[in-house]
């Protein structure tokens, strides 16, 4: 009997979702780097916020980016509820999506 759960069974298929889930990944490293940014930038008493400093003469787009940056995060703690994620998993979850992230 086999103990561990089958890779295959539970790898994520990037083209369950498409573009979904790259532009996911891409918004969640932009935003994690650009806080990252912020908190050095706060050390050194200065402005590192990299959003800012190439939309901040576009507010709106910069709120845009800021709020696509948050739903993105939030999608993230809950996981991909595509059929193509959760087969063989009743809850929905899936335990192997965040391998590939």
């Amino acid at each position: 009997m086999k103990i561990g759960l089958s890779k295959s069974k539970y790898m994520h298929n990037a083209k369950c979702c498409g573009w979904g889930h790259k532009l996911a990944k891409i918004l969640l490293v932009i935003g994690g780097l650009n806080w990252g940014l912020v908190g050095v930038g706060m050390l050194l008493s200065s402005n590192w916020n990299v959003i800012n400093l190439l939309l901040g003469s576009m507010p709106t787009f910069e709120a845009i980016v800021y709020i696509l940056v948050g739903v993105v995060a939030i999608m993230k703690l809950f996981n991909c509820k595509c059929k193509t994620c959760a087969v063989g998993d009743s809850s929905g979850a899936n335990p192997g999506m965040d391998q590939n992230m």
